[in-house]
Formats: structure tokens, C-alpha cells, sequence
């Protein structure tokens, strides 16, 4: 993958993590897959019960990208967000989105800590008669400075294990394995956003 597409995906997350926290959402874990360099799409996650089923979820994220034969994947989530949904322990700084980039032959994990800060609305917002309801649990990012890139970096069972089988090939019996796979994850809740190359 290239600089300039990287540096979009990270952005694109970012922009993402932000839109989420503006709207009292936890931001969900998403999975982008790439296959010779090119985007394949996203994959966000499916609502998910805490435990045992968000961690499942969490594993086939990797499905679309086994599917796709990719030969890289991004995978993004919030610290505090995959801790609280999987029952485990908070890995590393947090609040912190979190942004790996993987192939079969490892990952490099980095890190965008923040805060959480309430959101300011502005006068002309507070005045205006056409103004948007206020979210009660509306926060936005302030983004700290980034730590090192982390070859190897410690990730939660269930994230290591959607990267892991993001490179084993899907044994399914069918003409279209992709096309399937990408109906088959949509019919279980996942939200799924092909790139026009990829689009079924």
C-alpha cells in the first residue's frame, strides 16, 4: 500500500471515529481490506451482544477480506470500545483509536490517542431556529501525540485473530465465494461498503 493511500484510510477513520463520538455512538470496529494495493471496501461491525458474541463479530470482520483473497488489511477500533464490548482488559492508551496495518506475514499497530471532549456549540448553532437537537452524550476527539509505530504490537485476542484469518482462504462451495460471503455478512448485520471495483 502507498503513502497516499494509507494517509487517506487513516484520515477516513479519524473522520469516522469523530462522526461517531458526535453522535453519543461508540465507534464500531471496521475492516478494510485490500487486494494488489486497492481498496475492496469496509466493513463495519455487526451490533453485537457483550462477550463471547461481540468477540465472534470481531473474528469475522475477516471474512469479506479471506473472501477477497486480500493481500493486505486495515483494521480500526477504539480502545475502550472493543474492551468494554469483549469483556477484556484496556490494551494501551485510551481513549485511542487504533489502526493496524496488516499482510500474512505480520502487523504494524498505531495509535491515535485522544481525549474526549464535550461539544461546543457555537451561538449562531444555540440561536438559529433551524438548529439540530443536541446529542446528550456528544463528545469530539482532541488528538494527543501519536506514539512510534509498533511492529508486532499487542493486539486483543479477537482483533489477532480477525487479522490471522483475514489470510486463510474461505473453503466455500460456490460459484461466487465473495459474493456470497459479502450477502451472507450483510444478512448478520454487518454494514458492508464495496469500492466500485469491487461492487457485487
Amino acid at each position: 500500500m502507498d503513502t497516499q493511500t494509507w494517509d487517506a484510510l487513516v484520515a477516513s477513520m479519524k473522520n469516522a471515529y469523530t462522526a461517531d463520538l458526535a453522535q453519543g455512538r461508540a465507534p464500531r470496529p471496521v475492516i478494510m481490506p485490500l487486494v494488489r494495493g486497492e481498496l475492496v471496501g469496509l466493513v463495519w461491525l455487526r451490533p453485537a451482544e457483550t462477550g463471547e458474541d461481540a468477540m465472534t463479530a470481531i473474528v469475522e470482520l475477516s471474512n469479506v477480506a479471506a473472501a477477497a483473497g486480500a493481500d493486505e488489511v486495515v483494521l480500526a477500533w477504539d480502545t475502550e470500545n472493543v474492551a468494554a464490548e469483549c469483556g477484556l482488559p484496556v490494551i494501551g492508551p485510551a481513549p485511542c483509536l487504533n489502526v493496524v496495518h496488516a499482510t500474512k506475514d505480520g502487523h504494524v499497530l498505531h495509535q491515535f490517542p485522544c481525549t474526549h471532549e464535550p461539544v461546543e456549540s457555537t451561538p449562531e448553532e444555540s440561536s438559529g431556529e433551524e438548529s439540530t437537537p443536541e446529542v446528550a452524550d456528544a463528545v469530539e476527539p482532541r488528538w494527543l501525540a501519536a506514539p512510534a509505530p509498533q511492529p508486532g504490537g499487542e493486539l486483543a485476542p479477537p482483533l489477532q485473530a480477525a487479522l490471522t484469518y483475514s489470510f486463510t482462504p474461505l473453503d466455500l462451495d460456490h460459484p461466487s465465494p465473495f459474493g456470497v460471503t459479502v450477502l451472507l455478512m450483510e444478512d448478520d448485520g454487518y454494514a458492508v461498503h464495496l469500492t466500485d471495483t469491487f461492487a457485487l
